[in-house]
């Protein structure tokens, strides 16, 4: 972590705001201008806005929080989440500090290859043009590597070209080139995308078809990230239960969630609660990682698990594997003032980083709802946080949201009408 001494900060979420900032605007070393922007409640210029998206009317805001205690390859790592979940914050935090003891999690990413897509029609014989095709792989990336001289200078461009015919469900037959380019520390989209368009008059020449479809896949599989976690039987212990009875009861579900396709969306779209909250805190394309991790998830012909979990010896191992297309420089971070302080508080200096801390915030994730899942039931946490979110809605005061929220929750009634009318009862409101 840039400038920090750790990431436990025990007693952190009962701090008010304004000491969590100076907290964390210490740990990070943040200059005059970033602790500005930490405490600022203003969370776009609407100038900065329209530059990032179209008709722009105005700002929508969500919370930025950080998960704490992550170790990811012997570093302490703060980790920004934007979401308006608050049990996922927890979640993740709560797993992180549980996975402290065994050394935290070891992650690695792949380079940062992209896919550029290319398909070819009216191909008078395919076989023979995929023939071709490969026979001129070098023309090929060194004409990739024209169109992207930058890139190439600062040691990303093509990497090799992949050659598919392809049959359609009407019985036409394509041939799709897969142009493979490594694009350093960005996510990469419009450099991939601009490549397919101007490589694509070649690729025509050499097969004796015509281009069409000219985009980057979204199935990132050149590009993944992985990490894993060793949780020992003693750290998982809770009230009324051993810690190799929790571990027992996270691999059962964890098998759940292998062998059937209901579960494993289940399974996987707690992972990508965590993914989704680091990738919109540091700017990137969320959209694009649920799409890429659920293709990911059906790679072989039925949809399945992106984690798994395992009791071995005396620990619960936990390892996951998912395509991870993220940067950390381009103008969607650079023209995000707060993406670029997300970046500075979590100490991501490339692609790489962030890639690593995002694979092990899914597994984190998942282990927290699976373990939840797996004990107690995934409602006793989330609507204790739910029934304070509530609260606050209603028009509760700081200082009485919790008992609101506890009203709320021992009537099994936590609606924002019953919190008005109780508010309205204590003469609160």
């Amino acid at each position: 972590m840039s400038g920090a001494s750790g990431s436990r900060i025990p007693g952190f979420h009962n701090l008010p705001v304004a000491e969590r900032q100076a907290v964390i605007a210490s740990l990070a070393g943040l200059d005059d201008d970033e602790r500005a922007l930490l405490l600022s409640e203003a969370p776009l210029t609407l100038d900065a806005a329209a530059r990032l998206t179209e008709n722009t009317v105005g700002v929508y805001a969500l919370p930025m929080g950080l998960a704490l205690n992550f170790i990811v390859n012997g570093r302490d790592v703060l980790v920004p989440m934007v979401t308006e979940e608050p049990s996922v914050i927890a979640a993740a935090s709560n797993a992180a500090r549980l996975a402290r003891p065994g050394g935290g999690f070891i992650a690695e990413a792949d380079p940062p290859c992209m896919i550029a897509q290319v398909q070819l029609v009216e191909v008078p014989d395919p076989e023979a043009a995929k023939d071709r095709l490969e026979a001129s792989s070098d023309r090929i990336c060194a004409r990739v590597d024209e169109l992207a001289p930058g890139m190439a200078r600062r040691g990303g461009g093509a990497r090799g070209i992949e050659v598919r015919v392809l049959g359609a469900p009407d019985g036409q037959r394509f041939v799709v080139v897969h142009l493979l380019v490594d694009v350093g520390d960005a996510m990469g989209a419009n450099a991939i995308n601009t490549i397919a368009e101007q490589a694509a008059p070649l690729l025509a020449e050499i097969s004796g078809g015509l281009p069409h479809l000219r985009i980057l896949s979204n199935l990132t599989d050149r590009r993944c990230g992985r990490a894993g976690v060793r949780y020992r039987f003693e750290d998982l212990a809770m009230q009324g239960r051993s810690g190799e009875e929790v571990a027992r009861g996270v691999e059962l579900a964890s098998l759940f969630a292998e062998a059937d396709p209901y579960r494993a969306a289940t399974h996987n779209k707690g992972i990508m609660n965590g993914v989704d909250a680091v990738a919109l805190a540091t700017g990137n394309d969320w959209r694009a990682l649920e799409a890429g991790a659920h293709a990911y998830a059906a790679r072989d012909g039925r949809y399945g698990a992106l984690s798994t979990w395992r009791i071995e010896g005396d620990e619960l191992v936990g390892r996951i594997e998912l395509p991870l297309a993220v940067g950390t420089v381009g103008a969607t971070v650079e023209g995000n003032p707060r993406a670029r302080l997300a970046l500075k508080l979590m100490g991501a200096r490339s692609g790489q980083d962030l890639i690593e801390v995002l694979a092990a915030v899914g597994l984190a994730q998942n282990f927290g709802a699976v373990r939840a899942l797996a004990t107690e039931g995934i409602q006793k946490g989330h609507m204790a946080r739910h029934a304070r979110a509530v609260a606050a809605a209603a028009g509760a005061a700081p200082d009485e949201v919790e008992g609101i929220a506890a009203a709320l929750i021992a009537e099994g009634e936590i609606k924002v009408e019953r919190a008005r009318q109780l508010l309205a009862r204590d003469g609160s409101r």
